[in-house]
């Protein structure tokens, strides 16, 4: 048998060949959407901290003060020593926001994703999941030992069919997608999925790491539906738009008492450092507050979109296709020689033949910002490009989150401590360009 050094130079050599080799780059923050790489400042566009909260004083200070009253680590499992004070304050503002009766934390929205499915159902039982759903999804799912099975992507037809052949067969079924998709910044047809669910007797469970705290003036998909879809279980994420860390299940209280029980992923992991908790809870305070940060990113992402001469989106994410992994690493090196940080997207992240660039927006980016990537965008033959934009596009709608957002109750206490270079060119690789 080959040394275990020999084999894992091997695969790394093949991954290499085939522009799929990836190594880790040091990356600084600046301040808002600006990051140090490489000894240049670069204006980043491919961070998931959509609201610009990570590094915002109020969930900073939120952090330190939990430091220095809690301490660094949290020591043991929530169930043992670990579940400091915070956490109960964490989940009740969870649910608040998401309109559920409880919430229960996660150490991330992947262990949420790997604890959740398996802790409701297993042999004998059915899941049908989006084929695109993110890789924790199609990991909890095939960790439960039920029967799984993936329907085209956002085909409520293809659900039907196969719950249809199958579901009678099986105990109990649960329904798996996401609200907003990660690589394609699609939103998932939740009114006709929750309407399946219902008819053949299923659970809807939506993970929303990519929408909460950006559609549906915060809340999610879910709310930003029309009409408003009834979701009993919803995953989300802490550390993209809340800015913090960690993950969570939003559901009924039985739901939430299961987890904390059977939930493998959470009964067998450490709880999370009460400074990153405080941290969410504040970050939680600024998204109930200011329905303007809340609604930025999407706006921004329709402004480029529109400059650029592309679909409008469907949320803060807009890939650009470019096909081979090749082609996505030259064009993300090229928006880095005019100060842009766009990371190319590989298999298997994304199908064979569908690398892309991935556009993420912020409220942490200005107009002018979007505007020069979109002239960059252009210039290097990214994208079409159109007659100069409006904010927004005068035939786009609003966002539902700009028409209504959620109310946060009159004791949501934003303190959780209270009491316990554009230009024309072609892109052209360049050395040292497979690096993301």
């Amino acid at each position: 048998m080959e040394s275990l050094d020999s084999f894992a130079a091997g695969k790394l050599a093949g991954l290499a060949a085939g522009g799929l080799g990836r190594e880790l780059r040091a990356t600084g923050a600046r301040g808002g959407a600006r990051v140090a790489r490489g000894g240049r400042e670069l204006v980043s566009f491919c961070s998931n901290d959509y609201l610009g909260l990570a590094g915002d004083p109020r969930i900073v200070e939120a952090a330190a003060r939990a430091l220095s009253e809690h301490g660094l680590g949290a020591g043991a499992s929530r169930l043992v020593t670990g579940n400091h004070p915070l956490f109960a304050v964490l989940e009740r503002k969870l649910a608040e926001i998401k309109g559920s009766a409880e919430a229960c934390v996660f150490g991330s929205g992947y262990l949420a994703n790997l604890g959740v499915a398996p802790a409701l159902a297993g042999r004998g039982d059915l899941i049908l999941l989006d084929a695109l759903s993110h890789a924790s999804m199609h990991g909890g799912a095939r960790l439960s030992r039920a029967r799984v099975e993936a329907f085209a992507h956002n085909d409520a037809a293809s659900c039907r069919r196969l719950l249809a052949r199958l579901r009678a067969a099986h105990r109990r079924c649960l329904v798996l997608t996401e609200g907003v998709f990660s690589m394609d910044g699609d939103r998932a047809p939740l009114g006709p999925l929750a309407e399946l669910a219902a008819e053949f007797d299923a659970w809807l469970l939506v993970d929303d790491a990519h929408g909460f705290g950006v559609l549906g003036g915060g809340a999610g998909a879910a709310a930003e539906a029309d009409p408003p879809a009834p979701v009993p279980l919803h995953i989300g994420t802490l550390s993209k738009a809340v800015g913090a860390y960690g993950g969570f299940l939003a559901a009924s209280a039985p739901v939430c008492a299961l987890m904390r029980s059977r939930a493998r992923s959470l009964v067998y992991s450490t709880g999370l450092p009460a400074p990153v908790v405080a941290g969410a809870v504040a970050g939680l305070a600024a998204i109930a507050a200011e329905p303007g940060r809340v609604a930025a990113p999407l706006r921004h992402a329709r402004l480029f979109a529109a400059a650029a001469g592309l679909p409008t989106p469907e949320s803060q994410i807009v890939p650009i296709r470019l096909g081979a992994p090749e082609a996505a690493l030259a064009a993300a090196a090229a928006l880095e020689d005019r100060g842009f940080l766009v990371t190319a997207i590989r298999p298997p992240t994304v199908p064979e033949g569908t690398s892309r660039l991935r556009f993420t927006f912020s409220a942490a980016h200005g107009r002018a910002d979007v505007e020069r990537l979109a002239e960059a965008a252009v210039a290097l033959g990214l994208a079409p490009g159109r007659a100069a934009a409006q904010d927004p596009p005068p035939d786009l709608p609003p966002s539902r989150g700009e028409e209504r957002r959620w109310r946060s109750p009159p004791d949501f206490d934003p303190s959780p401590l209270e009491g316990g270079r554009s230009g024309g060119g072609s892109i052209r690789p360049r050395p040292g360009a497979d690096r993301q």
